[in-house]
């Protein structure tokens, strides 16, 4: 029995990576602390102070909320799946899952000169894994146009991968301006959520 009569559909994939999507990016907000402060200090200004935490809160909870928009508008493409693009799909939840922790450390380090570096190098890090995750999606379905729905054709499939490579090369060059500027990297980070947000509308459509 080959692989794809051995697969199952489409639909119980996406329920499970939908279940572990929700996970990630309901665990972003637990990272945002209530300030301590003591008599005679200011809330307000504790509560400003945070803005590290609100920035990296936002900049994740749109890249997640874009990743379940792409991961919904792929798998709507399938019909069915094999063991191998069910082991990719693992992959790519593995990173996704892993987005609240980076999170959390740039949050707590873009504004140290020292440390900021290394932690706006991990949230990048961290985000070419999932855009990794995505292109090894497209090239599977790309390799076995079985897997597919009716009509989805090879120069469908080509599109979305071109549209694809974008994210993984841009987090490449954000991971080198990390090393400069970790605010610099994070208005990278932003930047490329709205691209995908933004760029990626006539996929949805199509």
């Amino acid at each position: 029995m080959s692989d794809v009569e051995a697969g199952t559909s489409s639909g119980r994939v996406e329920a499970f990576s939908d279940a572990v999507i929700a996970i990630a990016i309901t665990l972003l907000v637990l990272e945002i602390r209530v300030p301590v402060v003591k008599d005679g200090e200011s809330l307000s200004r504790a509560l400003l102070d945070l803005w590290p935490k609100y920035a990296t809160f936002a900049v994740s909870f749109l890249t997640i909320g874009v990743m379940w928009i792409n991961h919904h508008t792929l798998f709507e493409r399938i019909q069915r799946v094999d063991r191998r693009l069910l082991f990719v799909n693992l992959f790519l939840l593995m990173a996704i899952s892993f987005v609240p922790f980076p999170t959390a450390v740039l949050g707590d380090y873009v504004q140290n000169a020292q440390a900021g570096h290394a932690a706006a190098a991990l949230y990048g890090i961290n985000m070419l894994l999932v855009g990794v995750g995505f292109l090894g999606l497209w090239m599977h379905l790309a390799a076995h146009p079985e897997l597919r729905v009716a009509g989805f054709t090879d120069d469908d499939v080509r599109q979305a991968l071109r549209r694809t490579v974008i994210g993984p090369l841009t987090y490449v060059v954000a991971i080198v301006v990390s090393f400069i500027s970790a605010p610099a990297a994070l208005a990278m980070y932003a930047a490329i959520v709205v691209y995908f947000a933004v760029g990626q509308i006539s996929l949805t459509k199509g």
